[in-house]
C-alpha cells in the first residue's frame, strides 16, 4: 500500500476541494472500487429487472447468482492475497521487478483453476441452465482476477487510470444491460451479460495499467509458491478474516428466514438487503486507513525502521518511536471516530431514509440494519489495526485474532440463527467485538516492547525454510525445465 501512499500524499500537498475529492476517490476506488461495482450492479439490476418488469424469481435469482461469484471468489483469492502482497514487496525491495508479473500470472493461474473446478461443480448441481452457468462461472473467473490485480496496482501511481476504469467498467454494465433489455432479451441473461462486461472491461484496463508500469516477466510463474512456507499465517489471516465476515450470510440462508431461490441458491432478503447497506457504512474506514493513516503513518514508520539499517543512535531511535507511535496513536482514533459518527448516522438517519426507498423495509430489517452496522463498524476498525500489527509483521498475533474473529462469528451467527431469528447480527457483532478487542490489545502489548521484537526475535542465523510449497515448487520447475 505504500505506492498508494506515496502518490496520495503529493495529491493532500495540493490545496483546493477539487485536489481534496481526487485524492479520497483514488484511495476509494483502488480499494473499493470492485467490491463498490459489485453491490453498486446488485442495486442497479434490482431497478432494472424492476422497471422491464421481471418476476421476483429472476430478480433474485439475479441477486443471488452474482452475490454468489463476488463471496465464493472473495473466499478462493482471500487465501493468497496476503502471501502474494508479500511477494511483490519482496520482490520490489529486492529491485527484482521482472519476477512481480510472473507471480500474477501463477497465482491467478492457480486460483482459476482450482476455484473454477470447484464453483462449475457447484454451477452444475445448482438448478440453473446451461447458458446461466457458463455466464455465472465467467463471472467468477473474472472476479478472481480482478481481485488479484487489485494487490498489483496498489504499485501504480497512475490514479487517473484507475478511476476512469472504474467509471466506464460502471458506465459500460448498465449500458449493455439497457441495451440487451431493449433487445428484448431474457433478463437473467441480458443482466448477467451485463455484469461480465463491466468486469471483464475492469479486468482489461486493469491488465494494461499493470503491463505498462512492470517490465517483462522472467522466472517460473509458480516461484511464489515458496512464500506459502515462509509466511503461512498471513494466509490463514486472510481467509478467516474472508469467513468472519461473510460465513453469517450463509448461516442466515439456511436458517429459518431463509428462501430458496432456485436449486441449491438460498437467498433472505429480509436480512441481504440491510446487510448490504450496512456493510457500504464500513467503506468510510477503509477509505480513510489509506487516506490518512497510511500518508500519515508510513514516513515515520520508514525513518523509524530505517534507523536500525542506518547510523541512528539510540537517542533517535526512541525519539522516531515516539513519534511514530504518537502518529498511529492519532491516526487509528481519527478512523474510529469517523466509524463512530458514521455508524451513529447510519443508526439514526439512515434508518430514517431506507424507510422512504421501495425496499420493503419492515421493523425486523431495521433492527437487523442497526446490529450489522454496529458489528461492521467494530470490524472495520478492528481490521484497520489488525493491518498495523502486520506493518509491524506480527503474523502470529494478527493469525490468532483473525481465527477467533473466524470462531466466534460462525459459531455465533450458528446458534443465534437457529435459537431466535429476532437477534440474528448478534453472531457477527460479537465476532467483531472481539476481534476489535484482541487486535487492540495485541498491537498495545507489541508496540510497548517494540525494539526488542524488532531485533531480539530475529533468528541469529539465516534458516532455510522448507516445506510442502517448497517441494511443490521445486517439482514444477523440474518439469517445466525438462519439458
Amino acid at each position: 500500500m505504500a505506492g498508494i501512499g506515496f502518490e496520495l500524499k503529493n495529491l493532500f500537498k495540493r490545496k483546493g476541494i477539487l485536489a481534496l475529492f481526487r485524492a479520497y476517490g483514488y484511495a476509494g476506488i483502488i480499494c473499493t472500487g470492485p467490491m463498490i461495482l459489485g453491490v453498486v450492479l446488485i442495486l442497479g439490476i434490482m431497478i432494472l429487472a424492476g422497471v422491464y418488469g421481471a418476476v421476483k424469481l429472476d430478480r433474485d435469482l439475479l441477486v443471488c447468482m452474482i452475490t454468489y461469484a463476488l463471496l465464493a471468489s472473495l473466499t478462493v483469492t482471500s487465501f493468497f492475497s496476503m502471501v502474494t502482497t508479500r511477494y511483490t514487496a519482496d520482490m520490489l525491495f529486492e529491485e527484482k521487478q521482472e519476477k512481480v508479473m510472473p507471480s500474477f500470472y501463477g497465482c491467478c493461474a492457480v486460483m482459476m483453476t482450482i476455484g473454477g473446478i470447484l464453483y462449475a461443480i457447484f454451477l452444475v448441481f445448482s438448478g440453473i441452465g446451461p447458458g446461466l452457468q457458463l455466464l455465472n462461472l465467467l463471472l467468477f473467473e473474472e472476479l478472481i482476477v480482478v481481485w488479484t490485480q487489485i494487490n498489483y496496482l496498489t504499485a501504480i501511481k497512475d490514479y487517473r487510470g484507475i478511476l476512469i476504469t472504474f467509471a466506464v467498467s460502471l458506465a459500460a454494465a448498465f449500458l449493455v444491460g439497457f441495451l440487451l433489455l431493449w433487445l428484448g432479451v431474457e433478463v437473467k441473461v441480458a443482466l448477467l451479460v451485463a455484469a461480465c462486461v463491466g468486469y471483464g472491461i475492469m479486468l482489461i484496463w486493469y491488465m494494461v495499467l499493470l503491463l505498462q508500469y512492470f517490465p517483462e516477466a522472467e522466472g517460473s510463474i509458480f516461484s511464489f509458491l515458496r512464500w506459502f512456507d515462509l509466511y503461512l499465517p498471513l494466509a490463514i489471516t486472510g481467509l478467516s478474516v474472508n469467513i468472519g465476515l461473510f460465513f453469517h450470510l450463509l448461516i442466515v440462508w439456511a436458517s429459518p428466514i431463509g428462501e430458496q431461490v432456485l436449486g441449491l441458491f438460498y437467498g433472505a432478503p429480509a436480512h441481504d438487503v440491510p446487510a448490504l447497506l450496512a456493510f457500504l457504512t464500513i467503506l468510510i474506514t477503509t477509505v480513510n486507513f489509506v487516506t490518512s493513516v497510511e500518508v500519515n503513518f508510513y514516513p515515520k514508520y520508514r525513518n523509524y525502521y530505517g534507523m536500525f539499517n542506518g547510523n541512528g543512535s539510540l537517542k533517535d531511535i526512541r525519539q522516531a518511536e515516539d513519534e511514530m507511535l504518537t502518529v498511529l496513536s492519532n491516526e487509528l482514533l481519527y478512523s474510529a471516530r469517523k466509524q463512530l459518527y458514521a455508524t451513529a448516522l447510519a443508526i439514526s438517519v439512515g434508518v430514517l431514509l431506507v424507510d422512504k426507498l421501495p425496499l420493503g423495509f419492515t421493523d425486523t430489517m431495521n433492527n437487523y440494519f442497526r446490529i450489522l452496522c454496529v458489528g461492521y463498524g467494530l470490524y472495520a476498525v478492528g481490521n484497520s489495526v489488525m493491518l498495523i500489527l502486520l506493518y509491524f509483521t506480527d503474523y502470529m498475533g494478527a493469525m490468532w485474532a483473525s481465527l477467533a474473529f473466524m470462531m466466534v462469528s460462525c459459531i455465533g451467527s450458528t446458534w443465534i440463527a437457529f435459537w431466535n431469528v429476532k437477534f440474528i447480527g448478534f453472531g457477527f457483532f460479537l465476532g467483531s467485538a472481539v476481534f476489535f478487542a484482541l487486535c487492540v490489545m495485541r498491537l498495545g502489548w507489541f508496540t510497548k516492547k517494540l525494539p526488542y521484537h524488532i531485533l531480539s526475535t530475529q533468528p541469529v542465523i539465516v534458516q532455510r525454510t522448507t516445506g510442502i510449497f517448497h517441494t511443490l515448487c521445486n517439482w514444477i520447475e523440474r518439469s517445466e525445465h525438462h519439458a
